[in-house]
């Protein structure tokens, strides 16, 4: 093993150690690996299909149907399941898009500098001024909704965040002594970036991204709430609260409304408390 590998590892065992320390970190973390399990095995843990109507209609939870079923009379604990997969797929895309234009728009921004430099904040700044729900809405209303399309809007839409957090952190490490070595040395820009100043961003990205997911979650669920989101018989947490919005419904079946409801909840929760015990474990300070 070279020094730069031996000390690599070392960098990632003592960031572990730091993170391990954040009990509810871990125990967050522990949530999202079982609810990734759940999502993968999906067929395994679902006694129906989730878009199979059964003959019972809203019926109470029973041993045929763990969670009750719907007013379509499909089965809740397996639409619970399968909604799982569209709420992380939704997330990690998501973020997966937003932050790689992000932290590419923000690292560019800061290294070259410029009018280069002012072109991209400017387009940032206007970004950021829209009213993010209503457009959204109206692409989506006009695009149509999908799962994809909901992607592409919250991405679109999340970029500009990342850029700016990016910029500001690659303007200070631009100074460094390393940065102004390798330019006198004559490495290549994208030497320069991509393996001396993009390596020491990655903490404050990671964690914005972590959150990241948390926010997608919420959006995706907000928007299948609000009917423009993943639709039915497709099952997703957010579609299923909003076929539970009667009177009826949230007090005389519970079972309905609190199972999406709890998921929800806990899988924000979980992704929140990695991204804290991420925070405090790549704290440059510690």
């Amino acid at each position: 093993m070279g020094a730069a590998e031996y000390a690599s590892s070392s960098i990632a065992l003592q960031v572990w150690g730091r993170f391990v320390k954040h009990k509810l970190a871990v125990a967050g973390l522990a949530g999202i690996v079982l609810l990734v399990l759940t999502a993968v095995f999906a067929p395994l843990f679902a006694p129906n299909d989730p878009k199979q109507v059964t003959g019972a209609f809203s019926a109470a939870p029973s041993a045929a149907h763990w969670l009750g079923t719907d007013q379509v009379g499909r089965d809740v604990w397996s639409r619970l399941i399968y909604a799982s997969r569209v709420s992380l797929i939704v997330g990690f895309s998501t973020v997966a898009l937003y932050v790689t234009a992000g932290t590419l728009i923000g690292i560019l921004s800061a290294y070259l500098g410029g009018w280069f430099d002012m072109l991209t904040m400017r387009i940032t700044d206007m970004f950021m001024a829209f009213p993010f729900l209503m457009v959204t809405l109206v692409i989506v209303s006009v695009i149509g909704s999908s799962m994809s399309t909901i992607v592409f809007v919250l991405a679109l839409f999340s970029w500009p965040a990342v850029a700016r957090l990016v910029r500001s952190t690659v303007l200070a490490i631009r100074q460094s002594d390393y940065v102004k070595a390798g330019i006198a040395l004559g490495f290549s820009t994208p030497r320069i970036l991509f393996q001396h100043i993009l390596p020491n961003a990655v903490g404050p990205i990671i964690v914005n991204a972590t959150f990241g997911i948390a926010s997608a979650i919420l959006s995706e669920a907000g928007l299948s709430f609000l009917g423009m989101g993943v639709q039915p018989p497709a099952a997703s947490w957010g579609n299923m609260l909003s076929d539970a919005q009667s009177l009826t419904v949230l007090t005389d079946q519970p079972w309905l409304w609190l199972p999406p409801g709890l998921m929800i909840l806990l899988t924000v929760l979980s992704i929140n408390f990695v991204g804290d015990g991420l925070r405090d474990a790549l704290d440059s300070r510690q």
